[in-house]
């Protein structure tokens, strides 16, 4: 199962909760413990939408994985570069 189809039935269950805790505020009211319910709803909901932020993330992260390439080393030598090489470089205000 996807990420993407494992996120829209998580959706589908959040409005679900939704409408449960809106029908039960109709039918008790301001109560302490209908409020404790609703924060406790509003907190999921708050959850989810940042479960989204975090599932584009590991998205991305993944088709990153998948498209790093594990292919040759290349070595790279100890000695010094030939100076003439940055002779043209502008040092961009790096004391040296």
């Amino acid at each position: 199962m996807s990420t993407t189809t494992e996120l829209a039935q998580l959706h589908e269950l959040i409005g679900g909760l939704r409408r449960c805790v809106t029908s039960l505020a109709s039918r008790y009211g301001d109560t302490h413990a209908m409020r404790r319910i609703v924060n406790d709803a509003e907190r999921i909901l708050n959850d989810i939408d940042r479960l989204d932020i975090d599932a584009e993330e590991l998205e991305v992260t993944r088709g990153a994985a998948q498209h790093h390439h594990v292919g040759e080393k290349i070595a790279i030598p100890d000695t010094q570069y030939d100076t003439t090489f940055w002779g043209e470089v502008d040092d961009g205000g790096v004391a040296g």
